[in-house]
């Protein structure tokens, strides 16, 4: 009994024309992820920056602060606890978004050129 299948008759794929392709796309990501912790390290600290800011950069100054927040939140009822996490949140989206908006240019020219500068190509063109 013969039996015969499609992937036999195929010619295996070369691995190597694959592998550009796959340098270049593992390079994209992880410039991507670290755009994208960056951008949120910077988003989370900003509040951080205005709290010290705002306290004359005295740390007595912003925990005594954060314990007066801390104790109205407390205090607050239900729907003024949910409309005030509701803005915290809208807050952080929109600062977020203008972080990146701000950042985007340079992190696009620095792929580009970081891509254009690739050694294994420069390696092939000679």
């Amino acid at each position: 009994m013969m039996v015969s299948h499609l992937a036999d008759r195929t010619p295996p794929a070369n691995l190597r024309s694959l592998l550009p392709f796959l340098q270049g796309s593992c390079f994209v990501l992880i410039e991507t992820a670290r755009f994208a912790a960056t951008s949120l390290l910077i988003v989370l600290g900003l509040p951080l920056a205005l709290f010290l800011f705002v306290a004359g950069w005295d740390l007595g100054g912003l925990f005594t602060q954060l314990a007066n927040l801390s104790d109205r939140y407390l205090e607050a009822d239900g729907l003024r606890r949910s409309l005030f996490s509701q803005d915290l949140k809208g807050c952080f989206l929109v600062l977020a978004g203008a972080v990146t908006l701000v950042r985007m240019p340079r992190f696009l020219k620095r792929l580009a050129a970081d891509l254009d500068n690739h050694p294994a190509r420069e390696a092939n063109r000679d």
